[in-house]
């Protein structure tokens, strides 16, 4: 069962004591590992992750296996694996099938992998294993109780699965708490995002034009944050409603048609496929540089670029140079895939706190209500939301008001006068 092998003992003792400096950050998650290790609330349950394989991932993985979980993990992207955490979980007991750069076969002999564990409970981010279960591993849906989702992608995945009758279980929509994509989408997002691009190219953001495709939680923090660095920022959008907030934030909008011929640095987070393609190539600046961080590697058209060029090389080692017929040199970073996790150590463990305790307090819910949800996408409960923001808001040292009775019942009222 187990594909990562230790061999190298000071790789393992590395990701422990990074895991250990992730948990320092992770106050919330920590309370929850330490009710679960008393309670033992997931007592014999299997669980089979497809998750970025990441030091908050660990605390996270670590967390249920306090309360008492079976875990079986892979690995959500094939780029995202920090093989010092990899080998620092399975030292651990948590078997962890993913290495980091393992090509397509490999990333699908993982989640089968993990599948083969016959998991009770799934936690995904992108829904690779609700969609294998759904699809090829039919064989295994008795066994499930429900699953978790972690990012946008999958949400739309497991809506378009249950609206055609095709969703098996019930699975719970992390990405939608508010303790979730307020914070990690738009704080985790935009921080790590920058923060990989910089790893991969050393790239000054100050003078520049950046061009970002898609304007939800995740385009809102990048905007920020490269507004912030003294860029000059280009949104572009199909939504009207998103495309008229950016504009009053400030940002020029703009179809991508006519944004490629103004923009230094483009960064996709849509969630689709193929928004930058063979129309913006033709017209891009020399020298363009462009990322993805969304889910997925088919938000930049790979295929289009490297049927346009005429040579293409690495010229860093997470940068690909693209030589299009005229001259002109256009970069792709990490292979089109994640940035902020290809490149870089995705989401600072602050942030992920929130959105792990969701998944940690969700599987919780999951088996206390077994048997009792259909096969939908639920929202978390609001009560645990609650809950992870006033756990996080203590952690911080911040008090709030609170009502008193007498607000209470005049913000109940109805009567005339009341």
């Amino acid at each position: 069962m187990r594909t990562y092998n230790i061999k190298d003992i000071n790789l393992a003792d590395e990701g422990k004591m990074r895991i250990e400096w992730a948990k320092r950050d992770m106050p919330v998650l920590t309370l929850i590992r330490e009710r679960f290790e008393k309670e033992k609330p997931l007592a014999g349950i299997r669980i089979g992750g497809c998750m970025h394989i990441t030091t908050e991932t660990a605390n996270l993985a670590l967390t249920l296996q306090a309360g008492g979980a079976d875990i079986v993990m892979c690995a959500s992207n094939p780029l995202s694996t920090q093989d010092d955490v990899a080998a620092a979980l399975t030292s651990m007991g948590i078997y962890i099938n993913a290495i980091k750069g393992e090509d397509d076969a490999t990333y699908y002999s993982h989640i089968n992998a993990v599948l083969e564990h016959e998991p009770q409970i799934t936690m995904d981010d992108g829904a690779d294993l609700v969609t294998t279960l759904n699809t090829k591993r039919r064989d295994l849906l008795n066994n499930i109780i429900g699953g978790t989702e972690e990012t946008t992608t999958g949400v739309v995945r497991l809506q378009s699965m249950e609206k055609n009758g095709r969703l098996e279980y019930p699975v719970i929509d992390v990405n939608d708490a508010q303790t979730k994509h307020f914070f990690d989408n738009r704080y985790g997002t935009g921080q790590s995002t920058v923060d990989g691009i910089n790893r991969a190219t050393n790239i000054l953001w100050a003078g520049r034009t950046a061009v970002i495709s898609g304007y939800g939680w995740c385009g809102r923090g990048l905007a920020l944050r490269v507004k912030g660095l003294g860029s000059k920022v280009i949104v572009c959008e199909v939504d009207p409603i998103k495309a008229l907030e950016a504009a009053m934030e400030g940002y020029e909008v703009m179809p991508i048609a006519e944004a490629a011929k103004k923009g230094d640095i483009y960064v996709t987070v849509t969630g689709d496929k193929n928004v930058i393609s063979e129309s913006a190539f033709a017209n891009m600046k020399d020298g363009a540089v462009m990322a993805n961080s969304g889910h997925f590697n088919s938000e930049i058209d790979i295929p289009a670029l490297t049927r346009m060029s005429v040579s293409h090389r690495t010229v860093r080692p997470m940068v690909e140079e693209y030589t299009m017929p005229d001259g002109r040199r256009l970069n792709l970073i990490a292979e089109g895939r994640l940035v902020n996790l290809s490149a870089a150590e995705g989401h600072p463990a602050s942030v992920m706190d929130m959105s792990f305790a969701n998944q940690a307090l969700s599987v919780e819910y999951l088996i206390k209500n077994q048997g009792k949800l259909t096969k939908h996408v639920y929202a978390v409960p609001e009560d645990i939301d609650r809950s992870i923001a006033e756990l996080k808001l203590k952690a911080m040292g911040i008090e709030i008001d609170t009502l008193t009775e007498e607000q209470i019942a005049y913000l109940n009222g109805w009567e005339e006068g009341t």
